[in-house]
């Protein structure tokens, strides 16, 4: 049902994006990714390599429209067609709001909320003639506020919003849109290192998985938000 679709999957030089690009090389799925570092870029295609060769590595920045739209040619260029887009990358930067600078602020909301409308837009005629699915990675933070969280937690509640409203206008050109919120998951973001301590999270490769589950999904079936969490969370 998915072999030889292609999708293309922001920030997918670590984490959760190349979580999900092994999983969907590994069914079939050719594979751009973008990252805003050529080496990291370069590095990330040697590795992906081994579960498929049909992958391309794109250096974009989300926050330039022109960029991604440079992302989707050479997509099509390489491929021919874009069936699946994964709006992934995002910055989360942690500081009490009166700490919090304007351009930290700025970055943000420019990384994990314009970055996923200017994938989108870049995308979407492509989106059109195949009648393809867009995905965003928001955050349970898309959904509850905390301390120290008032420019992330603006951003992934706009991802949800933005997703779910994008979801409204795109359904007539049989375009399906889902927006997932993970909880706390075993990646570099915010400076950590996994390792053993991260056990307990959501990986990587399970975000991968469950994209997988909702690409595979009934056409006639919908799943507009995800909420998705660990199991016991360490307390």
């Amino acid at each position: 049902m998915i072999e030889n679709k292609v999708a293309y999957i922001t920030g997918g030089t670590k984490g959760v994006g190349y979580g999900i690009a092994k999983i969907l090389l590994e069914n079939g799925v050719s594979v751009a990714f973008s990252g805003r570092k050529k080496e990291d870029v370069e590095k990330v295609v040697t590795e992906l390599k081994q579960y498929s060769q049909n992958v391309l590595g794109i250096v974009s920045d989300v926050k330039n429209l022109e960029n991604e739209s440079e992302a989707v040619k050479n997509i099509i260029g390489k491929f021919g067609k874009l069936d699946f887009v994964i709006a992934n990358a995002g910055l989360g930067i942690f500081k009490p709001v009166d700490q919090l600078s304007a351009d930290e602020w700025n970055d943000m909301i420019e990384t994990n909320l314009t970055g996923v409308f200017y994938t989108l837009k870049a995308s979407v005629e492509e989106l059109k003639k195949t009648e393809g699915y867009y995905i965003t990675i928001s955050s349970l933070a898309g959904a509850n506020f905390f301390e120290n969280g008032t420019g992330y937690n603006a951003s992934k509640f706009g991802v949800v919003g933005f997703t779910q409203a994008a979801m409204i206008d795109l359904r007539k050109y049989n375009i399906k849109s889902t927006v997932i919120m993970p909880g706390s998951v075993a990646t570099n973001f915010n400076g950590n290192i996994p390792s053993e301590k991260d056990a307990w999270k959501i990986q990587p490769e399970d975000i991968g998985n469950l994209v997988l589950d909702v690409l595979k999904m009934n056409p006639r079936v919908l799943p507009s938000k995800i909420e998705f969490r660990a199991t016991k969370p360490n307390t």
